[in-house]
């Protein structure tokens, strides 16, 4: 077993865990995006068993976090995933929040935090109740959790819920810290074209607009004037009955 830090300079052969095809326009993205925030301190993980990759962990500190939460003195983790079936309940998630655990300790934080949800696209608050973290706040699907070092103030959740209003037309909010939602921008582009709509694509450059992103997920949002019709990446065909319904309204 060991840990291999993804790098700009190592991408390319280390790859990432949900995208493994370097030549994918997603990867190429991710690979940017990942470049700007090494001086950030944000770390992209891999689990290696028998030198096979079994899941991934990528962290930041707080202030850093492309999530709405406010958490400077803690390391936020923004994603975690253990995958195939294979080597689900053999306690490798636990090993990775254990070593980004370690890791934040031996940085001086005063604990780490992490956004968790039932739903998709997060995973669930169980995985971190089970490994000593403590629910801290709650807002719709979204829960979240943080394991203190010290006494110190909890992490808490920055509103999103108004931020919606600002957004006039059919808006796609995302960005490229997943290297998965350039298709869904590529999608829903070509598919508003064909309902005669006009999509406004803002991309999210910078953490602090992720905070500020009007959807609990932070790094994407669809919104149509001022209603948020989806906070995680949907299909293309999800996307078209959502239109559908929104314009018979």
């Amino acid at each position: 077993m060991k840990f291999i830090r993804v790098t700009p300079e190592n991408i390319s052969e280390e790859g990432l865990f949900c995208i493994r095809n370097p030549k994918y326009r997603g990867f190429k993205l991710k690979a940017e995006w990942l470049r700007k925030r090494v001086s950030e301190g944000l770390k992209l993980m891999l689990l290696k068993i028998d030198n096979e990759t079994a899941g991934f962990i990528e962290y930041t500190p707080g202030e850093f976090a492309w999530r709405p939460v406010s958490a400077k003195a803690y390391m936020f983790i923004h994603c975690l995933w253990v995958y195939p079936k294979k080597n689900l309940n053999k306690g490798y998630a636990s090993l990775l929040i254990n070593h980004c655990v370690e890791e934040s300790k031996k940085a001086g934080f005063e604990g780490v935090c992490v956004m968790a949800s039932e739903g998709s696209w997060m995973a669930g608050k169980e995985l971190f109740l089970k490994n000593n973290f403590t629910l801290v706040d709650s807002k719709g699907r979204f829960d979240l959790l943080s394991l203190k070092f010290k006494e110190t103030d909890d992490p808490c959740f920055i509103d999103w819920e108004s931020k919606a209003n600002k957004y006039k037309g059919l808006n796609l909010i995302f960005a490229n810290q997943c290297p998965l939602f350039i298709k869904s921008v590529e999608e829903m582009t070509a598919t508003a074209i064909e309902y005669n709509l006009q999509l406004k694509i803002t991309e999210l450059k910078t953490a602090k607009d992720a905070q500020n992103s009007p959807s609990g997920f932070g790094v994407y949002a669809m919104v149509y004037n001022g209603k948020l019709l989806a906070d995680h990446y949907i299909s293309n065909t999800r996307f078209k009955n959502i239109l559908d319904k929104e314009l018979k309204n």
